[in-house]
């Protein structure tokens, strides 16, 4: 049996271009198991399910090797777990070396094994990378004075009296914060800061 497997990162993000090439090769799409998160872990509903399903002599398609996942040392290990315990093949679409259906050769399969400890080691470090430049980008924002998260909302013209009021004892918080048309939690915060405005 032939079984394909695509994944995105985000639910936002499309498996077409993956499920394309899968359909291209031949796979049903009965046979495609496809999961919409991240690839940093495996907790993916359809992943577990396609590896209950493979069993010898059954071949798995991945569009690319970071299908299997980000992280260099798992992505060796699904490797191990599918050739080696599961002793299926796999196919991966845009390395044609990493293809173990062939009975191959003792060069062959060093020369897979050289790639595919490339390839996981280059997923892995493209994941760091742009992990990175993330935190570069929000640090570089945060200098030029860029907020994030949701902008504070703007206190009434009438909150410094409330909050006199509030603080001389002759209202209580629920009810200045109800005049203000705030909730409770919110007056609380803003009469801790020090500014009025």
């Amino acid at each position: 049996m032939e079984y394909g497997y695509a994944c995105v990162s985000t639910r936002e993000q499309s498996e077409e271009r993956q499920l394309i090439a899968l359909t291209g090769f031949g796979i049903a799409e009965s046979a495609i198991f496809v999961d919409k998160q991240s690839g940093k872990d495996f907790e993916r509903t359809q992943y577990r399910r396609l590896m209950r399903k493979l069993k010898n002599g059954d071949t798995l398609v991945v569009k690319s090797i970071d299908r299997l996942g980000r992280n260099y040392e798992e992505i060796l290990e699904q490797w191990r777990i599918i050739t080696k315990e599961k002793r299926a093949a796999i196919v991966v679409l845009d390395m044609p070396l990493l293809d173990t259906r062939q009975n191959r050769d003792l060069t062959d399969t060093l020369i897979a094994d050289i790639v595919l400890q490339l390839l996981s080691y280059v997923a892995q470090t493209e994941r760091e990378f742009i992990r990175q430049r993330q935190a570069e980008g929000i640090a570089a924002a945060k200098a030029r004075g860029v907020q994030f998260g949701r902008r504070p909302s703007p206190k009434p013209a009438e909150f410094p009296e409330w909050k006199e009021r509030w603080s001389r004892g002759e209202v209580s918080a629920c009810q200045a914060a109800k005049a203000l048309k705030i909730t409770h939690r919110t007056f609380l915060r803003w009469a801790r800061d020090n500014a009025d405005t």
